[in-house]
């Protein structure tokens, strides 16, 4: 009798998670009018998850205990790999990723219904049937197109390992962050078609949806940020950004949620923008899934994608009715949605939440179209014509400015109607920020870089508008008595979700700044060094001290000491990596050194050298790219104080400043 294994129990766990999910879908709908089998979906949504989490903890013990007859332990791990990288491999292939997505979204759907069950008693028999029918289509994958349990007639002594470029410590957190990110859409998706199944088309499903909408959103920009730090970690070409195929498929769903986001609020306050709210709700899911379809197809070339899969059908097949029964709905309700209220102004805040979602959608189209053209060339035409970066930067580069113009905007404006007194007495300080900060670089650049001066002019425009909002607060708490830093984290306290919200816009504003900066003055150079040489770059002198070798199990690298004078004198060590597994695959380790006070990042790849010793190197010199970080994390930061729950009880000052504070600030 064959010992039973863990893979064993985990296939188990996945075809009795299948039947469940199917069970209890059909037990949530017909729930509707029964609560006993209501009750009972309930209950199976929690089994669900906890069976997926068995058939989880089953792939990570394969992993572990390097079981090779498990096909997919073979082709992802070796016993040359950490525990740390046994653990990032549960993701690192086709079958793994998406038990991750189903187990994510397990415990996802099972959360929602334990908090939401008694507050949303109309719609969450729809958002439960809906949530669990999409579990239902991942478990069919998972146990009858790619099992991660499938077993192989003969067992390898060892596997082939992950791939060399996704062993570094930013795979082991950037996929399951846009795995997360693309499952969590589901909530917003599911709230909108309960309700137009059950006709409450008001501000119910909306207020249900904000905290939800605004974790999943969070997430999958966490997934983004790190994306793009990995990128410009690893993958050597000097730049965090390529405007690849799969990175754009994880930029659409961001992109419309965060215009869900904004024009939400123009529903919950003014009771318009129905239909688009719906919309925008089922079109970031369904962007989410077909994200997934690109990556799992093998239709498109990235780094980040799988081999090519019939997996796909099935994805393109689920996309076609997310559309099919999105759409049907929407246009069957569309009578129901008529807008309780009209734009009274340009000058308005409403006004510009919709100015801001097309923009938001325009860089959506433009990204989208760019994606799958290549695809729609070699369709009809036989040929393949390639959409590189460059059609991205001369399209989505203008949008992206006057999206970040707008941000600046947007809290200068009140709702309904803003007079021409308080344009001018709001605009002033911003224009004058603008006008600085334009000379500024300008002056800075020569003159050389118009287009810069102008996009940097527009971030000073946007963080000027933003600080002037701290400020004026800041200033009616003081004239109460509090000093300026308790005055600061009260007025934060007392809107959390407003200036939360300009927090995320001042690390949206810093993070332009980086991107600005190391896309316009970016250098880059060629060199040849014999040992003991310098070569001259920009400000900075690198001189190559010669090269030194290692060994590990599985590994072999060649490595190559620098030394840079600048503004500080800097350690680097520039590598290649060749994996026993992958020999035809080198691993480039990025050199990456920050100088101060430039924010400059100091770049060197290691592309060859001789049996003398002589190393060719190219170098890059990378201004401001810090600021990308640390506005990532300051987006971070202010999305986790817009969503923290408000306090029921205000301190003592803040209800003695409320009544000056209404008068003193404009309307939000």
């Amino acid at each position: 009798m064959m010992p039973l294994r863990f893979a064993d129990v985990g296939y188990v766990a996945l075809l009795l998670a299948l039947l469940l999910a199917a069970y209890s879908t059909v037990a949530a709908w017909v729930g509707r009018s029964v609560p006993a089998l209501l009750t009972s979906a309930y209950r199976g949504a929690g089994a669900v998850a906890a069976l997926l989490s068995l058939a989880a903890l089953a792939l990570w013990g394969s992993l572990l205990g390097h079981d090779f007859g498990v096909r997919y332990v073979a082709e992802t791990s070796s016993r040359a790999m950490d525990p740390l990288a046994l653990v990032s491999a549960f993701w690192g292939g086709q079958a793994g990723s998406l038990l991750f997505w189903a187990w994510t979204q397990g415990l996802l759907t099972a959360g929602v219904a334990w908090r939401n069950r008694h507050r949303y008693p109309t719609l969450m028999p729809v958002v439960l049937a809906t949530m669990l029918g999409v579990q239902t289509f991942f478990l069919f994958l998972l146990g009858l197109v790619a099992n991660p349990f499938v077993r192989v007639p003969l067992a390898p002594e060892d596997g082939r390992g992950l791939n060399p470029l996704l062993l570094d410590v930013g795979m082991r957190i950037h996929p399951p962050l846009l795995l997360t990110g693309y499952m969590s859409f589901i909530v917003p998706f599911a709230f909108a078609v309960a309700a137009l199944v059950t006709g409450d088309l008001g501000r119910t499903w909306t207020g249900a949806i904000r905290r939800w909408t605004l974790l999943a959103w969070t997430i999958q920009g966490a997934g983004l940020l790190m994306g793009a730090w990995w990128a410009y970690h690893v993958l050597g070409w000097g730049g965090y950004w390529g405007w690849d195929p799969v990175e754009n498929a994880a930029l659409l769903p961001w992109l419309t949620a965060t215009a869900l986001l904004h024009s939400v609020m123009v529903q919950e306050r003014r009771g318009m923008l129905k239909v688009w709210n719906l919309a925008l709700a089922m079109c970031t899911y369904t962007l989410a899934v077909f994200g997934t379809f690109e990556v799992r197809s093998g239709i498109i070339a990235s780094v980040h994608s799988f081999a090519q899969s019939t997996i796909g059908i099935y994805f393109l097949g689920f996309v076609a009715a997310l559309i099919l029964g999105g759409g049907g709905l929407l246009l069957a309700r569309l009578p129901a949605l008529r807008a309780e209220g009209r734009f009274d102004a340009l000058a308005s805040r409403e006004v510009g939440f919709l100015a801001n979602n097309w923009l938001l959608l325009a860089v959506a189209a433009a990204t989208w179209w760019g994606t799958i053209f290549p695809l729609l060339s070699e369709a009809l035409r036989g040929t393949k014509v390639a959409v590189g970066p460059q059609f991205y930067r001369a399209v989505n580069g203008p949008i992206f400015l006057a999206l970040l113009i707008l941000m600046g905007i947007g809290p200068l404006l009140a709702w309904r109607r803003t007079s021409g007194a308080s344009l001018r007495r709001n605009f002033r300080w911003p224009v004058l920020a603008a006008a600085g900060g334009g000379l500024g670089a300008g002056i800075a650049t020569g003159g050389a870089a118009v287009l810069a001066a102008l996009a940097f002019a527009a971030c000073a425009f946007t963080a000027g508008a933003i600080s002037l909002e701290f400020v004026r607060g800041v200033r009616v708490r003081r004239r109460a008595g509090a000093r300026v830093l308790p005055a600061l984290g009260q007025l934060i306290a007392a809107n959390r979700r407003r200036y939360g919200g300009y927090i995320v816009h001042l690390g949206i504003t810093l993070l332009a700044v980086g991107v600005i900066g190391s896309s316009f003055f970016q250098q880059a150079r060629d060199v040849s060094l014999p040992p003991g040489q310098s070569a001259t770059i920009g400000r900075y002198t690198l001189t190559y001290n010669g090269l030194s070798s290692y060994r590990e199990p599985g590994v072999e690298g060649t490595v190559a000491d620098l030394a840079v004078r600048g503004a500080l004198p800097l350690a680097l060590q520039a590598e290649r990596r060749v994996y026993v597994n992958w020999e035809q695959q080198p691993v480039t380790g990025v050199a990456i050194g920050t100088t101060w006070p430039w924010l400059e990042d100091v770049y060197v790849l290691l592309t060859g050298w001789d049996d003398n010793g002589k190393a060719d190197f190219r170098v890059f010199l990378n201004p401001l790219v810090g600021l990308i970080w640390a506005g990532g994390g300051l987006l971070l930061a202010g999305t986790a104080v817009a969503a923290w729950p408000v306090a029921v009880r205000q301190p003592a000052l803040a209800r003695n400043v409320a009544p000056v504070l209404q008068g003193a600030l404009p309307d939000a």
